[in-house]
């Protein structure tokens, strides 16, 4: 299977027409339907149901997508590997979920793009069972995660633990004297979706089951306009809005009855690894 097959497939995967797909990819719409009937002769597997009105991915189809994204993945990070020994002495790849990029990954590369002229970084920001599968498929070198990884010839380690905290824009604090538990059902909350960590379950269990949030998203950043402009209310890692709480931007909410769980992020890499390539460019307040 060549690449331009694969390439076509996961194009013709997100736009489900086969017609967007060639003009797109700027070829012919005989030459989209030839790749996709190459490949599926190849895995011998219908790689997708079509009719009249809509394309869609075959079961195996669905199965298959997954490896094909992984494929193109290794191919272009091995690419840009080989280039970057031209030019560099260190290449680092860097995972991490957008929170933990905010506080702990940003300051250390701000300070390395200062101060380093031999080492170029690359950073993928995304969910933290991603980020640990592109690590193990050898495309990072280093993830900070949300979620642990138990596994021979990995290492795990907590690199640090943030406290929770309930926040609301500047005066918009209906809860003066603080919050209880059963309040927070009234509230208009909006809903950052911490994945899979031990946080994300936590939070969601304070609210009863299928619970409508007035807003969900899954970028924790993509909150704060909203926060500060009085729009609701939402746990957020300290460190994350500690400049916001610090400027009068944002109000932290008390807690009276219950507590909010510890924000743990890990740092996980493989072994024969050294993390100090990255983590020596760590200004000291981080």
């Amino acid at each position: 299977m060549s690449t331009e097959e694969l390439k076509t497939f996961i194009f013709l995967s997100k736009v489900k027409n086969f017609t967007l797909a060639a003009e797109h990819l700027s070829i012919a719409q005989s030459t989209v339907t030839n790749r996709i009937s190459e490949l599926e002769k190849e895995v011998g597997k219908r790689l997708f149901n079509r009719d009249s009105k809509s394309v869609r991915l075959t079961p195996e189809g669905k199965i298959f997508l997954k490896y094909a994204e992984r494929i193109i993945e290794l191919q272009e990070t091995s690419v840009e590997e080989m280039n970057a020994l031209s030019a560099y002495r260190h290449k680092i790849s860097i995972g991490a979920i957008n929170a933990t990029y905010e506080t702990y990954v940003k300051p250390v590369l701000d300070e390395c793009l200062k101060t380093s002229n031999d080492t170029t970084v690359r950073v993928t920001i995304g969910h933290s069972l991603d980020l640990i599968r592109q690590l193990q498929d050898n495309v990072l070198d280093l993830v900070f995660s949300a979620i642990p990884l138990k596994r021979i010839g990995y290492v795990c380690k907590v690199y640090d633990t943030d406290k929770m905290v309930l926040v609301t824009g500047k005066g918009a604090n209906a809860y003066k004297r603080g919050i209880t538990e059963e309040d927070l059902v009234n509230i208009p909350y909006l809903m950052c979706n911490f994945s899979l960590s031990q946080v994300g379950s936590y939070i969601r269990a304070l609210f009863p089951e299928n619970h409508v949030f007035k807003m969900e998203v899954d970028n924790s950043s993509k909150l704060l306009p909203y926060l500060k402009n009085g729009s609701g209310y939402s746990f957020l890692p300290y460190k994350l809005i500690r400049k916001e709480l610090e400027e009068g931007l944002l109000e932290e909410v008390k807690l009276l009855n219950f507590s909010a769980p510890k924000a743990i992020t890990y740092l996980i890499h493989k072994q024969d690894y050294d993390p100090s390539v990255f983590l020596k460019y760590k200004p000291e307040e981080v």
